[in-house]
C-alpha cells in the first residue's frame, strides 16, 4: 500500500526527478496556459541549492518550450529526455526530423474531431483530445499505426494525449543517464509523476536504490502517492524549508 507524500523526507545526499504537467502544474484544455507561479518557482531554487544542484525537470515538452516556462536555474530534460540543458544554458536549437510526412498523415485523422490538436514537440508528436474525449479510441489508433510505418518509433498514451516519438525518447532511460553524471551521480533517485512515461522513470528510480511518486490515480510501482499538483508543491516549498 502507498504511503502519502507527506511522510517522505528528503536527505541532502538525494536527487529529486521532477514531471511537469500534472506534477508540478494542473492539466489544462490548453498546454500554452501552464505556467509556475513564482512562489513554487523560488522553492524549487531553494530546495535545488539544498541539493548541491540534483534536481532535474524530467518532462515530455520540447525542451524550448519547458524553457520558456520553467527557471533556467535548474536542470531541465524534454522530450522524455532527449534533450537536456543544463542549469543555466539556453536549450538547443530546434533538432530537424522526419516528422513532416508524420504530420501530413495524422493531421488527416485530427480533422474529422473538432478539439483535438496536434502539438509538435521536435521529434516527438502528440495528439491532445481533452477536448475531444470521443475521438481517443480512433486518434490512439492512427498513432500506433503512424509509429508501426516509421522505424524506431513507437506510440504511448497518457492522460488524454497520445504520442508517437523516436523509442529513445524515454523517461526511464533519461532518469538513469542523469543519474549517472554530475551533481546526481552516487545519490539516491526520488522520482516524482503522473502519467505512464513517468512509471519508466519512477522504475528506473526504484531499479537504482530511490523512491517513487505517484501523483494522482492509476496503476503504479511508486510507494508514495500525492492527490494532485497542488500537494507537491506545497511539499517542495516544505522541503526547501526543512533542509535549510
Amino acid at each position: 500500500m502507498s504511503r502519502n507524500l507527506s511522510d517522505l523526507r528528503l536527505a541532502p545526499g538525494d536527487a529529486l526527478f521532477l514531471d511537469f504537467d500534472g506534477t508540478l502544474a494542473e492539466l489544462r484544455d490548453d498546454p500554452d496556459a501552464v505556467r509556475l507561479d513564482a512562489g513554487t518557482e523560488a522553492a524549487l531554487a531553494r530546495l535545488a541549492a539544498r541539493l548541491s544542484g540534483a534536481l532535474a525537470l524530467l518532462s515530455g515538452r520540447d525542451i524550448r518550450d519547458l524553457d520558456r516556462r520553467t527557471p533556467r536555474a535548474l536542470w531541465r530534460a524534454g522530450g522524455h529526455g532527449l534533450e537536456v540543458s543544463e542549469p543555466g544554458s539556453p536549450p538547443p536549437p530546434t533538432p530537424r526530423g522526419p516528422v513532416a510526412e508524420m504530420l501530413e498523415r495524422l493531421d488527416a485523422a485530427v480533422a474529422g474531431f473538432p478539439g483535438a490538436r496536434i502539438e509538435v514537440k521536435g521529434p516527438i508528436l502528440a495528439i491532445h483530445y481533452r477536448a475531444a474525449p470521443e475521438a481517443g479510441e480512433s486518434l490512439i489508433a492512427a498513432a500506433k499505426a503512424e509509429a508501426e510505418r516509421n522505424a524506431d518509433h513507437v506510440a504511448q498514451a497518457g492522460h488524454m494525449v497520445v504520442e508517437v516519438k523516436p523509442a529513445s525518447a524515454n523517461k526511464g532511460r533519461a532518469l538513469r543517464a542523469l543519474a549517472a553524471r554530475a551533481p546526481f551521480a552516487g545519490r539516491r533517485p526520488v522520482m516524482i509523476g503522473d502519467d505512464t512515461t513517468d512509471e519508466d522513470a519512477i522504475a528506473a528510480a526504484l531499479d537504482l536504490g530511490g523512491v517513487g511518486v505517484r501523483v494522482g490515480p492509476g496503476e503504479s510501482a511508486a510507494g508514495y502517492r500525492a492527490a494532485d499538483p497542488a500537494e507537491v508543491r506545497a511539499w517542495i516549498a516544505r522541503e526547501a524549508a526543512r533542509l535549510g
